[in-house]
């Protein structure tokens, strides 16, 4: 981003329907699943509960074609989770078009004409 549109940044939500397939929690979820393994300790990073991370993860399941998240129950080698290839690239092409609409020079455009009062 540009010094001129920092001021601004988009967030962007993808929709199936009326549901939000993909967003900027929903990303930040599926990055904390890949480093951690673990749902539930994606959610404390979150500071969100497990059920809360669980419906998103399932939302994001449902939506796409192939599950983005894999799990496991857990047992005497405990359980677990991790993004699918699906997820993975889910996750990539969602940041990429993040990284693009940040650079656009719409964006810069906007940021100028933002009051220097703005609060955002």
């Amino acid at each position: 981003m540009t010094e001129s549109n920092s001021r601004l940044a988009p967030r962007l939500r993808l929709k199936a329907g009326d549901t939000i397939a993909l967003g900027p929690g929903k990303a930040q979820l599926l990055e904390l699943i890949q480093h951690h393994r673990s749902i539930s300790a994606a959610a404390r990073a979150l500071k969100m509960s497990y059920r809360r991370a669980w419906l998103l993860v399932d939302t994001m399941n449902t939506c796409f074609k192939s599950p983005l998240v894999f799990t496991a129950t857990g047992g005497s080698q405990g359980g677990g989770a991790e993004l699918s290839e699906e997820g993975q690239k889910v996750l990539k092409l969602y940041r990429q078009y993040e990284k693009a609409v940040a650079e656009r020079p719409e964006l810069t455009e906007l940021a100028a004409m933002l009051s220097d009062e703005s609060t955002l």
